[in-house]
């Protein structure tokens, strides 16, 4: 039974990984996931036959179901199948926005978006100076299909597919869709513009994915390095608005300005990956929970004995610092080890100390 159960928890550790989407485990080598799983595996040993070096929290531990681990892990894999049918589905409408926005506000008002995307556009441009067609949407798959195979082993595999996917699907639109502007007013143009476009690049983030080019590499050097880059992307940003404003028209470069001012603003209000937020999980399965959160996230967590005010019965809370993005991923995981848990979220103002960050 103890050799099935470790089969069994392996398995579902392998699941958890891919049902979270953590890209950190992704990357990593067959050893070092060979090695986690047999600390998980020791995990459940302990459990079995707890030894006074590590006392169990809760209660003694339970006999080990093989239906019930099997009928966890067929959820688990419903789950991330699910996932995946998320992030496409916002992978497309990301695509298809991006593609109407383009044709209905930025060439029309003539700006210059920020990004791969911008500089795909100003490609566009300067070619037509000289007679030469070089359409947005070539632009952007030329630029970046050479980043995404650089960056293929320093980042997660899914995102780059489904970020590359969003990039193919959005020139795709662009060449087989003609959106006809709606608006004539330039101001209104860039402001109703610019926050349809940051809503576009916030949906593929949400989803999981994003509009590749400089999200690529600046995951890449964070995840290599533990420092952001987009300070350099912003001064590449600036530079290009330079070459945009010299050739165009310091009006058009203004307004293209505000415009990515606005873009940026958006997404910000719509993605809060780098929110924290304190989870309080009341369980009365402490050792199953803590157990399976630490075998994926990388967080600490303070776990404290308590007693129900109704029922008088034993409880235990747990507390842990997260990221906002990783709340419907933890609360999934916590579900399926206790469906009977209690989960409170609440905004953390500040935190200092070390605070775990992965990478996309």
């Amino acid at each position: 039974m103890g050799r099935m159960g470790g089969e069994v928890e392996e398995l579902e550790f392998e699941e958890r990984q891919r049902a979270t989407g953590e890209t950190e485990w992704a990357r990593r080598a067959q050893a070092r996931r060979t090695a986690r799983a047999r600390a998980v595996y020791r995990h459940l040993e302990h459990r079995q036959d707890p030894s006074p070096s590590r006392k169990r929290i809760g209660n003694p531990a339970p006999h080990v179901d093989i239906k019930e681990e099997f009928a966890r892990l067929r959820d688990l894999r419903r789950r991330a199948i699910v996932q995946r049918v998320i992030t496409l589905v916002a992978v497309i409408a990301s695509a298809v926005l991006q593609a109407y926005v383009i044709h209905v506000f930025v060439q029309p008002a003539n700006l210059l978006s920020s990004g791969f995307t911008g500089l795909a556009i100003l490609i566009d441009k300067i070619t037509s100076l000289f007679g030469v067609s070089f359409p947005t949407f070539a632009g952007m798959i030329a630029l970046n299909i050479p980043v995404a195979i650089l960056c293929w082993k320093s980042i997660s595999k899914r995102f780059v597919i489904f970020s590359m996917l969003q990039v193919f699907l959005a020139a795709f639109f662009l060449r087989v869709f003609t959106f006809e502007p709606l608006l004539h007013e330039p101001i209104l143009m860039v402001v109703f513009g610019g926050f349809l476009y940051g809503l576009s690049i916030a949906i593929a983030l949400r989803g999981g994915a994003s509009t590749a080019g400089t999200d690529f590499i600046s995951l890449m050097v964070s995840n290599k390095t533990g420092k952001s880059i987009w300070g350099l992307v912003f001064g590449g940003n600036c530079i290009v608005l330079v070459i945009f404003g010299a050739l165009f028209g310091w009006t058009a470069a203004a307004y293209s300005i505000i415009f990515q001012f606005i873009s940026t603003k958006t997404i910000e209000m719509f993605y809060h990956r780098y929110d924290c937020v304190t989870m309080q999980i009341t369980t009365a399965k402490p050792d199953e929970v803590l157990d399976a959160y630490h075998a994926v996230f990388k967080h600490g967590s303070s776990c404290f004995e308590g007693i129900g005010g109704r029922s008088r019965k034993k409880y235990w809370m747990i507390n842990t610092v997260v990221s906002s993005y990783e709340v419907r991923d933890i609360v999934n995981l916590v579900r399926v080890q206790d469906s009977d848990a209690i989960i409170n979220v609440y905004r953390t103002e500040d935190f200092y100390g070390r605070f775990y960050r992965p990478s996309v």
